[in-house]
């Protein structure tokens, strides 16, 4: 390879690097809603799977 397309590589991941920072960056100033309801952990059986039966 080129010098040229190991730079643009070289970039490409740090620009997918920053980004990722910055988005968890923003995503923690997220406010929760005032009726959320935690689920209990009783009914919680440690599966975020969502296609249940499949």
């Amino acid at each position: 390879m080129s010098i040229g397309w190991i730079l643009v590589v070289i970039l490409l991941v740090i620009g997918v690097i920053v980004g990722n920072i910055l988005l968890l960056k923003d995503s923690a100033k997220f406010k929760l809603p005032k009726d959320f309801k935690k689920r209990p952990d009783s009914e919680y059986d440690g599966d975020d799977d969502d296609n249940r039966g499949f």
